[in-house]
Formats: C-alpha cells, sequence, structure tokens
C-alpha cells in the first residue's frame, strides 16, 4: 500500500509538473499537486517502519 502511494504521488506531480510547463490548465494542475502531496504526508504519517 505504501508503494502504491509514492507511486500515486509521482505520477501526480509529474502529471503536474508537464502541466504547469506545457500546457496551463489552471487550478486543476494545481489540484494535482495538492493531492500528490497530502498523499506524500498521509504515507509518512502511516507509514513509521520503512519496507
Amino acid at each position: 500500500m505504501r508503494n502504491l502511494l509514492y507511486f500515486i504521488a509521482v505520477i501526480l506531480v509529474i502529471g503536474w509538473a508537464i502541466g504547469f510547463f506545457v500546457y496551463s490548465a489552471g487550478a486543476l494542475i494545481h489540484l494535482l499537486l495538492v493531492i500528490a502531496l497530502i498523499s506524500i504526508i498521509l504515507n509518512f504519517i502511516r507509514g513509521g517502519n520503512a519496507g
């Protein structure tokens, strides 16, 4: 589950970067970044142990 959260976060950050620099889609792009950051934060909160 932890790896899935990291994978989703990475995909969302890449999508945000591509959208921000190539195609400016307004608030949707920034929403992707916020979702990715929330995924990373939740992973740290739930995580505890690496593995």
